[in-house]
């Protein structure tokens, strides 16, 4: 794995997740494998003898072999957000990859038509068979369209497109209750003190987890000390409601949880980790059950608002999501 497709998984969010809004919407050809699976989030697998009617069945979005001039192309919606980086996978794809590929984006409240303006925002590159290839971006905007464009047909495994969340939460009225943590809202996980077994991204992911697989795990602590997570929230508010679920995790919960918080006003989010050891504390530590959705409302303190807050495990394990209710303030 490259040390930038490394560095994406890390520090963002798949904006091409199903469970994110993301969705096939159209192709230039289908015919080998339909375009949905290029956003399946299983990574791809390759079963050697299977075939269907059309010839031999691959795990991924594959085109007919062109005779004409042109080049195929397909329309992906993602979930609103700039883009960092992406990792066009043609993992099982040898001799039949699209050996090129470029990708334009769109910013649009209709899904594209003919009359869509559409923006470069990785141009031409050659591809190579079986592998990732990871790409930088290099743009500032938000899009929730894109257009994969492979030169001049063949086949693609994955695609992740790697960034931030971006929702507009001016229309909301100031004291509605919302979520701050969501990562649909724009919440977004910045780091932890281990992800061994699970990403932390996980904790504000939309639903319940759906397998063990599907929150943040630690391995297990063999020194003394705790293991924690810190969130920057969708925007200032004032949290009212805390919920931790534990969903799947049964011999691997935390003893106990507690929460922390605060208004973030300077310094660098490199050094935050560093910095939460001021916080104040939101939520004292609270005794964990196995596959237990937990509501705290009276044990909450009043601390204020808060724009980021770090989730504290003692001494280790595994939590499924946080979801932390309260009223956006608008700045």
């Amino acid at each position: 794995m490259s040390d930038l497709l490394t560095q994406l998984q890390t520090q963002y969010i798949d904006l091409a997740q199903p469970r994110l809004g993301a969705a096939a919407i159209s192709a230039s050809d289908e015919f080998f494998a339909p375009l949905y699976r290029l956003l399946n989030p299983e990574p791809a697998v390759f079963i050697p003898g299977k075939y269907d009617e059309n010839g031999k069945w691959m795990d991924g979005w594959e085109t007919r072999r062109k005779r004409g001039e042109g080049y195929d192309h397909a329309i992906i919606q993602i979930c609103p957000g700039m883009i960092h980086g992406v990792d066009i996978d043609t993992s099982h794809f040898t001799g039949n990859y699209a050996p090129s590929v470029s990708i334009d984006a769109c910013q649009t409240e209709t899904p594209p038509d003919a009359n869509t303006s559409w923006t470069q925002i990785l141009s031409a590159h050659a591809l190579q068979g079986n592998r990732h290839n990871v790409f930088s971006i290099d743009s500032k905007k938000t899009w929730n369209y894109l257009r994969l464009n492979i030169y001049p047909d063949g086949g693609v495994a994955r695609l992740r497109v790697y960034g931030q969340i971006r929702q507009d939460l001016s229309s909301l009225a100031e004291g509605k209750e919302l979520d701050l943590a969501a990562m649909l809202n724009g919440g977004r996980a910045l780091c932890a003190s281990d992800m061994h077994f699970g990403h932390i991204s996980n904790l504000i992911a939309p639903g319940r987890g759906v397998n063990m697989g599907d929150g943040w795990e630690t391995r297990r602590r063999r020194e003394p000390g705790f293991d924690w997570a810190i969130i920057r929230l969708a925007g200032v508010g004032e949290i009212s409601r805390l919920i931790l679920d534990t969903a799947h995790f049964k011999g691997n919960y935390p003893y106990e949880c507690s929460v922390y918080g605060a208004l973030y006003t300077g310094g660098s989010e490199t050094s935050i980790a560093a910095q939460s050891l001021y916080w104040q504390e939101l939520l004292p530590p609270q005794k964990m059950a196995a596959d237990t959705e937990f509501t705290f409302v009276n044990e909450l303190k009043k601390i204020g608002l808060v724009s980021h807050i770090r989730l504290n495990m003692y001494p280790d394990g595994g939590v499924s999501r946080i979801r932390a209710f309260g009223q956006l303030r608008m700045q």
